[in-house]
């Protein structure tokens, strides 16, 4: 009989995504591993996740994988093509040997894409200037709208091909779909800019062109913002009826997320910002100087706060009718326990899984309640050094 108090906690039941059946409450989210060489999957990738998988997640999720090439943002971020396919058999064979399942975000980058990596000009909902790559976009034509909506279905069953569980469309954290929902990105005057149904018409499209090409069971995920965390860009009032539209296309949970990559990019996950280690760990020389100058311009700092995103999570499955996985600042069981009860039916954790990949297990031993992930972020620099890792438990910073 088992008297462990801490394994008798409903984060640690079972539970269901459509017709995914998971192993207990807490996920493994997306979180850029860096870990994607020249867009391959490396031996560090599957590593990774076969490590995340061992310490006890539900699911983990594998982060950025674009849906085109010209959707990249760093030369070391994963792109789904079929030359990728078998790498990817490994990762999601790896994973379900440890009892996980495993999912995969799929995104493209927009007017956030680096030209250096994609070898032309990015392409975006409007013309607008990247201040973090210091390019401007070109504007995507209807073509370029239809192109991009099959190069997400074609992704979507790549992963199913490759053995993925689900599938996770990124339309947050100031993304091509998130430029076209943001009205601070999408200043077109045709049918795919103005109103919110007129921005919501590509990534609307982008969701249905999912579902009907993996059916009516299969796990499809949307990471959306609450908001972009700035004045212009996207609030919790669109944001809200957004996730109602793309319920209506077929998504089966919405992850309900904030921030804008190129412009508010750790209000998504607040805490500490390393400027010094993220300009130290910077290839080319004009970036490294440009964040030793400007790296508090561009990189702002915004306080930690523990499950920063549940008053607006809350709204989202108010107005839903479909699952709502929480995200944002989850440390302890304490905290996971409380959202489980109140509704969300999953869990999202990141940056604790990075400090300690076993901390799942160890929450359902009873060995801890909490992670002491201390949001230095130092993680988010590693990305650009080889792959992200716990710099703190490195350092051996943080003892427990």
């Amino acid at each position: 009989m088992n008297t462990n108090p801490a394994k008798q906690s409903p984060v640690f039941a079972p539970g269901r995504l459509g017709a995914l059946s998971l192993r207990n409450r807490l996920i493994r989210a997306g979180c850029f591993e860096g870990m994607s060489q020249e867009g391959q999957v490396t031996d560090q990738l599957i590593d990774h996740h076969r490590q995340v998988a061992a310490g006890g997640v539900a699911m983990t999720t594998v982060a950025y994988a674009a849906v085109d090439y010209d959707g990249r943002s760093f030369g070391h971020e994963l792109w789904l093509r079929e030359e990728v396919l078998p790498g990817l058999r490994r990762l999601t064979d790896a994973v379900h040997r440890e009892g996980a399942a495993a999912s995969i975000q799929l995104v493209h980058c927009g007017f956030f894409a680096s030209p250096a990596v994609i070898g032309r000009k990015p392409l975006g909902a409007s013309r607008k200037l990247c201040t973090f790559r210091m390019s401007v976009c070109g504007t995507m034509s209807r073509d370029d709208i239809a192109e991009k909506t099959q190069a997400f279905a074609g992704a979507a069953r790549l992963a199913r091909e490759a053995g993925f569980d689900a599938v996770e469309v990124h339309g947050g954290h100031g993304y091509l779909l998130s430029q076209f929902l943001s009205p601070w990105t999408n200043r077109r005057r045709d049918e795919y800019g103005g109103s919110l149904g007129n921005r919501l018409r590509f990534p609307a499209a982008v969701v249905g062109s999912i579902r009907r090409a993996l059916g009516p069971e299969f796990p499809v995920l949307v990471k959306l913002n609450q908001s972009d965390g700035f004045p212009g860009g996207l609030e919790i009032e669109e944001a809200l009826e957004a996730a109602r539209g793309l319920e209506r296309e077929g998504a089966s949970a919405v992850i309900p997320s904030c921030g804008f990559t190129a412009r508010t990019p750790l209000y998504m996950l607040r805490g500490h910002v390393p400027t010094r280690e993220m300009a130290d760990n910077q290839q080319d020389p004009l970036m490294r100087l440009s964040l030793r100058l400007f790296g508090r311009l561009f990189v702002q700092r915004y306080p930690f706060e523990p499950m920063f995103l549940r008053e607006g999570a809350r709204r989202f499955r108010e107005a839903l009718g479909i699952p709502v996985i929480y995200i944002g600042g989850v440390l302890s069981l304490q905290q996971a326990e409380g959202l489980v009860a109140e509704g969300f039916p999953f869990v999202q954790v990141g940056r604790a899984t990075i400090r300690d990949p076993e901390l799942v297990n160890r929450l359902a031993a009873g060995e801890l309640d909490e992670s002491d992930c201390d949001q230095c972020n130092r993680c988010i620099a590693a990305m650009d050094a080889g792959g992200v890792y716990c710099v703190s438990r490195e350092l051996g910073l943080l003892e427990r």
